[in-house]
């Protein structure tokens, strides 16, 4: 009591609207009459009330067994909590009252009859759990309910699946294949061809009516006597898919593939010929939107998306599918290598494959499926570029800004065993050497895993063990490069070896045959030359096999970073502007500098209000910069 004995109701807060419940308790119903509190709150503390069921989403279902109203507080036997006390105000905001006959207050009191009926029973118990939960719930939901309390887990499954099909025989639910989609409860005297037809005429976007075919292609048997009304509902469709093509295009794709299942599945239904088909769709989109459109959908849609390619391009589809299939994500690879493969068109994409490897452009998906299948379908491209390749990616991904997006490709290397293996089997000294070194390079393992991979290139080539076993020579810490520089690199190095080098000893042969080499300046200068272009050779070999490209985007600009821009202030007050990119980007007119030039050194790693001490390039004396702001590179 409160003051003058009055209970201060005015205080409580509950929530509205409030369930269905109309038997007031005798003594809150003294409180309504006397108008000290309104009635709303008396139904709801009368739910609270000694005897009544509830619900909370933390403890479970439980039952009210004692109150003091005075007090402001009640006792609850939860499920997971027994003898519960709570604050009065607390439980009318966190608890939900249930009736006496809802499922989950008879597994309070009732749980061996539940048991019983799940035996005698088990599809009206279903039922009887759907209604409780407002006439759906998923699979995984009402494994929860009842795996371990009304059925003993070590029987769920098998009870599961004897149930299940018994559910969907009765057709009184809609049970879909996957667990983590709603099995609904059909109402009303409508039959279960009927309440489906209802189904996709409510829905009321494209994602409700492919739902609705889904059930549909799961219960064609109860259209086995209404067929007409299929028909009446594929009619509906073609101006739906029409109408999402223009700017859903992956949902229109689904929607008649959903539709063909359903004729597929039909012993009485055939495609009108002047329906929408998928080639149709195909045709009229945009190639570029179609991997990602495509590649969201399920493994068997897609294919029916890419069988659909032919009749959609004509004498090009094989020439499109292939520029699609690095970008359709795994499933799709490997639906379009089956396809082009059981149409004999597999040398289309080998060609494809061996150009994007040699660039180093083929996806982490495509990549993955080439690794997979190094001993079968893609023997003739699973080359020495390919761990390159797959190197390049994961440094990349690295470097870049977002989520990571060659975690499969990573853990391939660590979980199949002999994909190491088969690649350094397949290099020459030098290519095995340089990979393993790139390996031990890359920052994206960590130093079990270096290890743990390391072993495995030793064993079937034991000539790299040098890098780790303190042999040779010093292994040396990678270059971060613009990919602009690194392809200025290969293009010298090509010409080296192609045209001067072969030049070269052309020349010293010539002036050989001059005579008097001791007197033959011409042989002298050949031989120079020579001694140069050789070193020139090594040390670009070098170079290029410690680099790692990078495009710079992603750069933390925190602090002075790799592929930031810095803006700085002298002591004059005058700002400047000076650029850090990779190692070979020096271009002093452009205020590009390499990090590991004296300028770049002294900027990497500080922050905007420090000073700096660099050198000028015009008078070589030292000057100090004070950091104002860092933002990152966009090339």
């Amino acid at each position: 009591m409160h003051g003058d004995g009055i209970f201060p109701w005015n205080a409580l807060r509950f929530p509205d609207p409030l369930p269905i419940f109309r038997a007031m308790h005798p003594d809150v119903a003294k409180l309504v009459e006397a108008g000290r509190i309104p009635k709303p709150l008396g139904e709801r503390l009368s739910q609270l009330a000694p005897g009544n069921f509830c619900i909370h989403k933390s403890f479970g279902a439980g039952k009210v067994v004692d109150w003091d109203l005075p007090a402001k507080r009640v006792v609850i036997d939860f499920v997971k909590s027994a003898g519960q006390t709570m604050e009065l105000q607390f439980a009318i905001q966190k608890t939900e009252w249930i009736a006496n006959d809802d499922f989950r207050a008879r597994k309070i009191e009732q749980l061996e009859e539940l048991r019983t009926l799940s035996k005698s029973d088990p599809v009206n118990m279903v039922i009887h759990l759907l209604e409780s939960h407002g006439g759906s719930m998923t699979g995984d939901a009402l494994e929860k309910e009842l795996c371990g309390t009304v059925i003993p887990e070590a029987n769920f499954k098998k009870w599961w699946d004897t149930t299940k099909k018994a559910l969907r025989e009765s057709r009184k639910a809609v049970v879909p294949q996957k667990r983590t989609e709603a099995i609904v409860l059909r109402s009303g005297d409508r039959s279960p061809a009927q309440a489906m037809v209802a189904d996709f005429e409510a829905a009321r976007d494209i994602k409700g009516m492919i739902k609705a075919l889904e059930a549909i292609a799961a219960d064609i048997g109860a259209f086995d006597s209404d067929s007409e009304a299929l028909k009446r509902l594929l009619g509906d469709i073609d101006e739906g898919a029409k109408k999402a093509a223009r700017v859903q295009l992956g949902l229109a794709l689904q929607l008649v593939a959903a539709r063909n299942e359903v004729i597929g599945s039909s012993k009485t239904l055939e495609l009108d010929p002047v329906a929408v088909r998928l080639s149709d769709l195909l045709q009229s989109a945009d190639l570029t939107k179609i991997p990602d459109e495509a590649g969201a959908l399920p493994s068997a849609r897609q294919r029916a998306v890419y069988e659909a390619f032919p009749d959609a391009f004509g004498d090009e589809w094989v020439e499109k599918m292939v520029r699609v299939f690095d970008r359709v994500g795994a499933r799709g690879v490997t639906e379009i290598a089956r396809i082009l493969l059981e149409r004999g068109e597999m040398p289309a994409l080998v060609n494809h494959l061996r150009s994007t490897i040699a660039r180093r452009a083929l996806g982490t998906d495509a990549l993955i499926w080439v690794c997979r299948e190094r001993k079968n379908v893609a023997e003739e491209v699973f080359c020495a570029d390919v761990g390159a390749s797959i190197l390049n990616l994961l440094e990349n991904d690295h470097l870049a800004d977002g989520p990571r997006k060659t975690s499969r490709l990573q853990s391939l290397l660590g979980d199949d065993k002999t994909l190491l293996t088969d690649l350094v089997e397949i290099m020459d000294v030098n290519e095995a050497r340089n990979f393993a070194r790139r390996l031990l390079d890359c920052p994206v393992f960590g130093d079990l895993e270096k290890k743990s991979l390391m072993a495995r290139i030793i064993k079937a080539r034991p000539e790299t063990g040098e890098l780790v076993s303190g042999g040779g020579q010093r292994r040396e810490e990678a270059l971060l490069v613009s990919w602009e520089s690194l392809e200025k690199k290969k293009a010298e190095l090509d010409e080296l070896v192609r045209v001067r080098i072969p030049q070269n000893t052309k020349d010293i042969s010539i002036a050989r045959s001059y005579g008097d080499l001791r007197e033959n300046f011409e042989y002298k200068s050949a031989k120079d030359l020579q001694r140069y272009l050789g070193h020139r050779k090594n040390e670009l070999e070098k170079d290029i096999a410690r680099a790692r490209g990078t495009d710079f985007k992603g750069s933390d600009a925190s602090k002075v970073n790799i592929g930031t821009i810095v803006t700085l202030i002298d002591s004059s007050g005058a700002e400047v502007e000076m650029t850090v990119l990779g190692a070979w980007d020096s271009d002093p007119e452009k205020k590009l500098v390499s990090y590991l030039s004296e300028v770049g050194k002294a900027l990497v790693g500080r922050e905007p209000g420090e000073s700096v001490q660099v050198r000028d390039e015009t008078s070589e004396t030292m000057q100090t910069l004070t950091i104002k702001a860092i933002r990152p590179f966009n090339p």
